[in-house]
């Protein structure tokens, strides 16, 4: 156990976890960090190159005596999604606050980047250290990761030379990621027709909060509550019990995460707003007992609002709103029978925004089967086409389908198996990673692993310390032994007794 940030970061990938961790690498915002990765480049010496997108491409020559082995591209994303449970916390000029408890390291109060972070740190310690054995090293490092994967979408992969590709961005120690879904985003645009607000009425605030999010390609099969569908089944049963009118919904803040809060704003007779706590308070007994097992801090609640309230929803754009809050899909779809308890197919409604002059409803779909993904976009289309709505797609992400003739993988299996005793999992993800990207411009053998990091996006992410250092050293056994990526086979041997320089 480690007792201080000082302590931890003895060990080099920990001590570039935390120079990172004091640096803005919002999604879409990476200019600070893309900078400071060029700066690390020319301090030691190595070749580097930044495009337009803001992508860093650094290259290192191979050790001595692995100069005829494959070239390995080394890539993770550089960005982070940024959430917080503390309003006093400002990601622009704030770094992060790393904490320790027992084997887990934390961000007070915010995401801690790790499933990201983690992915720079290993290549910025492969990059700095003279004493690792290693093939050329290619290290790509790209931006809108965690959101978009443009980085990927606009990388120039003639500047690269690499067969091999280790993506590091991972989040499960002891398992090797071979297969990730494709995904596209989708946004619904509701028409808001405007009404003047009745006299002498009562605003009051529905909220929904105390849900874990989290990310919703990873966490769609967990269970976890929608703060937006939660809502919608609220507005929905009230509408049938009582008058209000609706003036704004807001909830989420991306696309790709499960929503932990959203609210909605009504206008109700002032002598009904005992009715209205009653009503949503009787919700939280019957969420807490559907999510019991999942998300049982789920709080519904009212509260009365001082501000005057001139304009509301007309009635048609209010039953729109409610019929889309039920009606839009999120939630597992298909489920995977190559992978049994993967899911194939998911969608998932992200944000919920009130604009002038209408309502956006983001919403993600996700499937390793084109077709499955496909299906559900035509579905999308016929809902808003029902709804009088307008549907807009847009970034979108090719699928990385298994290799079974992986040599790349059967190393990591073997190397895994010589160092460790055992054997270890192949597995698929239901979430989108650049590997898809890439082998859809190169010809590469690809795989993907990192250490244990938990409720990736959310303020409650953590990353266990001890699997980090034992993915690196893991890392550093396979790298050893990439000269021998021709001659895998069940007669292969690894020397991986030896010590490996972890620090």
């Amino acid at each position: 156990m480690f007792s201080s940030l000082h302590e931890l970061a003895q060990f080099t990938v920990f001590h570039y976890f935390v120079e990172i961790s004091k640096i803005k690498r919002r999604s879409g915002q990476e200019r600070e960090i893309s900078d400071f990765l060029i700066h690390f480049a020319n301090d030691h010496q190595l070749e580097i190159i930044q495009d337009q997108a803001l992508n860093i491409i650094i290259k290192k020559p191979a050790s001595p005596g692995y100069e005829h082995a494959p070239t390995v591209i080394i890539q993770g994303p550089m960005d982070m999604i940024e959430d917080k449970s503390d309003a006093e916390h400002d990601f622009v000029k704030d770094p992060l606050q790393l904490r320790i408890e027992g084997d887990m390291l934390y961000a007070t109060d915010t995401t801690l980047g790790a499933n990201s972070g983690i992915a720079l740190a290993y290549s910025l310690a492969l990059l700095s250290s003279n004493r690792i054995p290693h093939p050329k090293l290619e290290v790509v490092l790209t931006t809108e990761g965690r959101l978009t994967m443009k980085g990927a979408r606009e990388l120039d992969t003639s500047l690269l030379s690499g067969t091999i590709l280790i993506n590091l961005d991972s989040d499960e120690s002891g398992k090797l990621l071979v297969s990730g879904a494709g995904g596209i985003a989708n946004t619904f645009n509701l028409p808001i027709f405007w009404e003047d607000a009745a006299k002498n009425k009562t605003l009051c605030r529905i909220h929904i909060s105390g849900l874990k999010g989290g990310h919703s390609g990873l966490c769609i099969n967990q269970g976890r509550g929608n703060s937006i569908k939660l809502l919608g089944r609220i507005l929905q049963r009230l509408s049938a019990k009582m008058e209000f009118s609706l003036t704004a919904l807001a909830g989420g803040t991306k696309d790709t995460s499960i929503p932990r809060e959203a609210e909605a704003l009504v206008l109700i007779n002032p002598e009904e707003v005992g009715q209205l706590e009653t009503e949503v308070a009787q919700w939280n007994q019957v969420f807490k007992n559907e999510l019991r097992h999942s998300d049982g801090q789920v709080l519904a609640h009212v509260t009365k609002k001082d501000e005057v309230c001139q304009r509301v929803f007309s009635k048609e754009t209010t039953e729109k709103v409610i019929a889309a809050l039920l009606l839009l899909p999120s939630g597992v779809e298909n489920m995977s029978l190559d992978f049994p308890g993967m899911v194939e197919s998911s969608a998932s409604l992200g944000v919920v925004t009130t604009h002038e002059t209408d309502i956006t409803f983001e919403s993600f779909i996700r499937s390793t089967e084109k077709s499955l993904k496909d299906k559900m976009m035509n579905e999308m289309k016929t809902l808003a086409s029902v709804l009088g709505c307008e549907v807009a797609f847009g970034y979108d992400y090719p699928e990385w389908p298994y290799n079974p003739n992986s040599k790349i993988r059967l190393l990591f299996e073997m190397v895994y198996k010589e160092k460790y005793g055992e054997k270890i999992e192949s597995i698929a993800i239901h979430a989108g990673i650049e590997c898809g990207l890439l082998l859809e411009k190169m010809d590469l053998d690809a795989i993907s692993i990192g250490p244990n990091v938990y409720n990736s996006h959310t303020p409650n992410e953590h990353l266990s310390i001890s699997s980090t250092l034992k993915t690196w050293e893991y890392l550093l056994a396979v790298l050893k032994e990439i000269h021998a990526i021709e001659l895998v086979g069940p007669q292969s041997k690894f020397n991986t007794n030896p010590p490996f320089w972890i620090g």
